[in-house]
């Protein structure tokens, strides 16, 4: 066997634990639920898995150990990925927000959803140097392939993760719908949304490496 049954049940429980505390990740999921729906909020929860797996590649070549020992590595994909979220507020912001123009807004397409899902976690180092830091803590070279067991334990963890967001888009579309058949709340959330990336942005700028 490849992981001894009491690590991997640690393992599990560490990782649903760090999967329900809040996060970028979370609030993005909730905030696209508000804001288009279950399925916007499906999409987006499957973007943010399709994210992770690439730091779960990443990590098992090499490059979550750069951006850990680079400050320059780190500096670069933190200040792309906070810029990127913070544009994608303004963005919302900037929109019309009376109860009419509510109305007229087109929703963004699942695709382009899915995509802000990927970039907006693939350009957040602290995932990747959350994988090298929480990952190998339960790989067990005696029992095979550490690579193997890294990537193994990475799926694991995006999986149950995904299924969490899932869980929690399913909620926050629910109540999103009574929003939108309200203009006026509609035009509230279209500002909160835009604030809530704003607000993941200056995070994630603000965050020191550790």
């Amino acid at each position: 066997m490849l992981f001894e049954p009491t690590r991997l049940v640690a393992f599990i429980l560490a990782g649903l634990v760090l999967n329900l505390t809040p996060g970028p990740d979370t609030m993005y999921v909730l905030a696209r639920s508000m804001g288009q729906g279950r399925a916007a909020g499906f999409v987006s929860a499957l973007g943010i898995c399709v994210g992770c797996l690439f730091h779960i590649a990443a990590a098992a070549l090499g490059l979550s150990a750069l951006l850990a020992t680079s400050a320059m590595a780190f500096l670069v994909v933190k200040w792309v990925g906070a810029l990127y979220l913070v544009w994608m507020g303004v963005r919302m912001l900037r929109s019309k927000q009376g109860p009419e123009a509510v109305r007229e807004l087109q929703p963004a397409s699942l695709w382009r959803i899915f995509r802000d899902g990927v970039v907006t976690n693939v350009l957040n180092p602290k995932v990747a140097l959350f994988f090298l830091a929480f990952l190998p803590q339960f790989v067990d070279p005696s029992r095979g392939s550490p690579g193997l067991q890294f990537v193994l334990l990475g799926l694991l963890f995006d999986v149950t993760g995904t299924l969490w967001l899932a869980f929690l888009a399913g909620v926050a579309g629910a109540f999103g719908g009574w929003l939108r058949r309200n203009p006026r709340f509609a035009a509230w959330q279209q500002r909160v949304t835009g604030g809530v990336f704003v607000a993941l942005g200056a995070r994630l700028a603000l965050q020191e490496r550790s």
